[in-house]
């Protein structure tokens, strides 16, 4: 098979793949819409990672004997079921956000969207409300709702990792689509193509979501959005689950 020729069955192949509704989509959603852009990045990075993983093993050939292993696969499963589950029941516990929270996450959204320059004054005010209220709050109340980037990434990376239907997908890739006297250093070039791709899909969705006249819509029913989403991702992981046995 001719490099350009695998170069595009793989860039059309995977491409419907990733845009198609899943764990790793349902999470950078709820992640965007209740955390902003930054974490949803980030996330997709983590899921660009997972993928990774993938890639090399099903580059080394380990991808047919994960899929055809079932002892492996119901471990994967079960996995990747109570990750899911993991997080859904953290997005179902969301409560919703004080109104002086949701006046601060709406003027920022705002500052960001038009670029506005902001005044002495406003960061004067700024610097005083924020110290009356670190006065005022308990101090494990900031770092208990936010999330390191390593926290963040490492959510992205095992939620996709965990994922089994990954081997079964890269075992038709790498041997229905593809030939199976590709070089290594060809199907190595296209696995990172993979990755490029992923990314650049959840980084799409993220910078849809986050544009501010589509955040704001959705910042005063976030918790509403998180416990949905939540119960999606438990329905995903149940189904893994049930679906092992």
């Amino acid at each position: 098979m001719e490099f350009w020729h695998g170069f595009l069955l793989i860039t059309g192949v995977h491409l419907l793949a990733a845009a198609s509704p899943g764990p790793d989509f349902v999470l950078v959603t709820q992640q965007t819409l209740s955390k902003g852009r930054r974490t949803g990045l980030i996330c997709s990075l983590g899921i660009t990672f997972g993928l990774g993983i993938h890639v090399i093993y099903s580059v080394l050939g380990l991808a047919t004997i994960i899929a055809h292993s079932q002892p492996l696969l119901t471990a994967i499963k079960w996995l990747g079921g109570g990750y899911l589950i993991y997080l859904g029941w953290q997005g179902i516990q969301a409560k919703p956000k004080k109104p002086a929270e949701l006046a601060n996450s709406a003027e920022s959204i705002d500052a960001r969207g038009s670029g506005a320059v902001v005044s002495l004054d406003t960061l004067a005010n700024q610097s005083v409300l924020s110290h009356q209220n670190s006065l005022t709050k308990k101090p494990s109340s900031h770092t208990k709702n936010t999330d390191s980037a390593i926290a963040i990434l490492r959510r992205g990376f095992f939620c996709n990792v965990f994922n089994p239907k990954a081997p079964v997908y890269f075992v038709a890739i790498f041997t229905l689509v593809l030939s199976p006297d590709i070089p290594l250093w060809q199907l190595a070039i296209y696995g990172v193509w993979m990755m490029v791709l992923q990314m650049a899909w959840f980084s799409t969705v993220v910078m849809l979501l986050s544009i501010p006249a589509i955040h704001r819509r959705f910042q005063r029913f976030e918790h509403w959005i998180d416990r949905v989403l939540g119960t999606a991702m438990t329905v995903l992981g149940l189904n893994l689950i049930l679906r092992s046995r």
